[in-house]
């Protein structure tokens, strides 16, 4: 679903690398068969699996794009979400976009949606982000929340964010209660590493930061305004 959606997207003109992280199961064919299928899709094979991190790296080292997002295998894009993207970028000269996006369950229910500000600046989190490649490649870092931590450092490049025009979200996020990301306790464990020794932040600020942390994991857990 993930790469037919990359596939599917009214913007045309896009590179599709995708990364087996040393798949034991069918995935890799897969994936060849979509290479085959479609000259816009590379498909790199790592020969272990490395994690996030790793995968995120070496689909960066053979991106040739003036703009790069990343997507899960589990997640999926609104069929013109790097069209609005794009769109806003152009329009106020910024050089990170994001958008709204839908937390969904393994069954298909929509636990919430997810509306960041108009404006993020350095600090906030950007879940759907579209960057610049002129930003410079920033490398993962094998922590936890290595997506967080990246985006961090290119907001802080930038300056700021601009969110996509769009009425409705561009991404669909789902949940699963088995996935590390719906492990709270080590989540949060990770976002402190983040503030203590990725940011470097003093133990006021950086507990100040925390509680913003926590505040806004319950607010994403809303309940949805309507279904998509």
């Amino acid at each position: 679903r993930a790469v037919e959606s990359v596939l599917a997207q009214s913007h045309r003109n896009l590179e599709l690398v995708a990364v087996d992280d040393g798949s034991h199961d069918d995935s890799l064919a897969i994936l060849q068969g979509f290479a085959q299928a479609d000259a816009r899709v590379r498909v790199q094979r790592q020969p272990a699996n490395g994690g996030v991190a790793a995968a995120r790296n070496a689909a960066l080292a053979v991106a040739r794009g003036n703009y790069v997002a990343f997507l899960d295998a589990d997640d999926w894009w609104h069929p013109a979400k790097l069209e609005r993207q794009l769109a806003s970028l152009r329009a106020s000269g910024e050089r990170i976009s994001y958008a709204a996006y839908w937390r969904v369950a393994e069954d298909g229910r929509v636990l919430s949606r997810v509306d960041p500000p108009a404006r993020l600046e350095h600090r906030d989190m950007n879940l759907t982000g579209l960057y610049a490649r002129e930003l410079g490649d920033v490398p993962f870092r094998r922590i936890g929340h290595e997506d967080y931590a990246f985006w961090l450092e290119q907001v802080r490049r930038a300056g700021a964010a601009v969110r996509a025009d769009s009425a409705e979200p561009l991404a669909w996020y789902l949940v699963r209660e088995s996935s590390l990301s719906a492990n709270k306790l080590r989540a949060a464990r990770w976002q402190w590493t983040i503030y203590r020794q990725v940011e470097k932040l003093g133990l006021l600020r950086a507990s100040l930061c925390m509680l913003r942390y926590v505040w806004h994991a319950f607010a994403k857990r809303r309940r949805p305004r309507r279904s998509p």
